[in-house]
C-alpha cells in the first residue's frame, strides 16, 4: 500500500508521514524543502522496512505539479491514500486592509494546490474503483473569526470540496475525508506571522493545543477503517478549545 503526503516537511504533514511509516505504509512525500524531505526519507527508510519516493514542487503551480507525478516510477504510480496536507494562513489583517500577496498565496496553495494535486492522482484511483482522499481542512471552513477572512474561505473552499468530491467519486468506490483542526502548534502561526516568534508564541499561551501526532492520529483512524466505512468529517479540538475565538486560557 502506497499513500501521497503533501506538505510533509514540517508539522502536520510531517506526523502523519510518520504515522503511515509506521504503519508499513510506502509513502510518496512532497514539499518545497529538498533538504527536508531527503531527511526524512533517510529517517523513514532506516526505521522502517518501507519504500519512499520524494518529489519537489510547488503545488501553487499546475505544470510542476503534473510533471511531478508523471515522473513517478512504476513502483508508485498505484497511490492508495492521498492525504492533501499542503497549506498556510498568511497575515490576520481586516478585508479592508489585507495584503493581496498573502490573499493569493492562501487560495493558490490551500484551493487550488489542493485541485491540481488530486487532478493529478485521480485518473490512476478512477481507472481502479478503489482510493481514499484525506483532505486537511481546519475549524476555520466551518466557521470565520475577525482577521481569518481568505484563510478561512480558503478552508471553506477545501470543506465545501471535500463534500463534492464525495459525491462524484462515489460511484468509483473512492472515499473523500475531511479532517478540520483546531489549534494545532506546529509552524503554522509562524508562517502567518512572517516569522515572528513572539506573535506565534502567544496563539498556544495558557493552554494544551493539539500537536501534529494528533492530528495523523485521526488521519490514520480514518484512513484504517473497513472498507465500508467511510470517516466523511472530522471535527478535532484541544480540550481548552470550543471555536475559533473561545479559548480557555490558564492566567
Amino acid at each position: 500500500m502506497t499513500a501521497c503526503v503533501t506538505g510533509a516537511t514540517s508539522g502536520i504533514g510531517l506526523a502523519i508521514a510518520r504515522k503511515f511509516a509506521q504503519q508499513g505504509y510506502d509513502l510518496i512525500i512532497t514539499g518545497r524543502r529538498k533538504d527536508r524531505l531527503d531527511s526524512l526519507k533517510q529517517e523513514l527508510e532506516s526505521t522502517h522496512r518501507i519504500s519512499i519516493h520524494t518529489l519537489v514542487f510547488d503545488v501553487r503551480n499546475s505544470n510542476d505539479t503534473f510533471d511531478a507525478f508523471s515522473s513517478l516510477p512504476d513502483s508508485f504510480q498505484q497511490i492508495d491514500i492521498l492525504i492533501n496536507n499542503a497549506g498556510l494562513a498568511a497575515g490576520l489583517n481586516p478585508i479592508q486592509s489585507g495584503n493581496l500577496e498573502d490573499w493569493e498565496q492562501m487560495i493558490d496553495t490551500n484551493i487550488k494546490g489542493l485541485l491540481y494535486v488530486t487532478k493529478a492522482v485521480l485518473p490512476n484511483m478512477v481507472n481502479r474503483n478503489a482510493g481514499h482522499i484525506i483532505n486537511i481542512g481546519s475549524t476555520a471552513g466551518k466557521e470565520t473569526y475577525p482577521g481569518g477572512n481568505v484563510y478561512s474561505a480558503s478552508k471553506h473552499g477545501v470543506d465545501a470540496l471535500s463534500r463534492s468530491m464525495r459525491i462524484d467519486l462515489l460511484p468509483h468506490h473512492i472515499k473523500v475525508t475531511n479532517i478540520a483542526p483546531g489549534l494545532v502548534e506546529t509552524e503554522f502561526s509562524l508562517v502567518r506571522f512572517k516569522w515572528d516568534e513572539e506573535k506565534a508564541k502567544n496563539v498556544y499561551a495558557g493552554f494544551d493545543p493539539l500537536t501534529g501526532e494528533d492530528i495523523a492520529d485521526c488521519v490514520w483512524f480514518a484512513a484504517s477503517r473497513p472498507a465500508h466505512v467511510n470517516i466523511g468529517d472530522m471535527l478535532i479540538l484541544p480540550s481548552a478549545q470550543a471555536n475559533s475565538t473561545t479559548v480557555n486560557r490558564k492566567p
